[in-house]
């Protein structure tokens, strides 16, 4: 009888210990997100008062490139440098290959389904998006259209192009148990 309550509450701590465990996990993971954000605020501020790039940590292989506003959704985000897994961790991403932002052509910025692009599942045509560069200027795009690609089959012809614009893109589709997957979310947008 004793060595089964012995058993009972060495198995009960047990169970305890790794559920404090995991919510300690939980806890640091949103905490850190918020630190970054805090972070990434800063690096942006300065980046526009400074006019260089400023990394938002120092061990940090990216910096903000632009600023992307929704006005219609309440979205403000700061846009990174770089496609990395890295990166999209903690904010969109501009691809590279793409414009580099504030100069004409396609700017493409891609991020989280289930997190920064989630809001792209409720975009609608004609939505306007601002995106801030770090000079201080501002281009005004209009949502022309989305549509869903298959990467698997296409050669990248999809995405890149040389007409002036942003386009939006994401893992599709957005209620996906796995990740990544061959399937892309585009939002196109024409300068307003």
């Amino acid at each position: 009888m004793v060595a089964t309550l012995r058993i009972r509450s060495t198995l009960a701590a047990g169970v305890m210990a790794a559920g404090l465990l995991q919510f300690g996990q939980g806890a640091y993971i949103h905490a850190k997100a918020a630190l970054a954000q805090v972070l990434l605020e800063r690096a942006w501020y300065r980046t526009l008062k400074e006019r260089t790039e400023t990394r938002p940590w120092s061990w940090a292989d990216t910096w903000p490139v632009a600023r992307l506003k929704v006005p219609a959704l309440d979205i403000d985000q700061i846009v990174l440098d770089g496609e990395s897994g890295n990166v999209l961790a903690f904010a969109p991403g501009r691809l590279k290959g793409s414009a580099p932002a504030g100069t004409r052509g396609r700017v493409v910025i891609s991020g989280h389904r289930d997190t920064h692009f989630r809001f792209l599942e409720e975009i609608a045509s004609g939505e306007l998006l601002l995106l801030e560069y770090p000079d201080g200027s501002e281009r005004r795009f209009r949502v022309a259209g989305t549509r869903i690609v298959d990467t698997s089959v296409r050669n990248g012809d999809w995405l890149y192009s040389s007409a002036d614009g942003l386009t939006l893109m994401t893992c599709y589709p957005f209620d996906a148990v796995r990740p990544g997957g061959a399937m892309r979310y585009l939002v196109d947008a024409e300068p307003a």
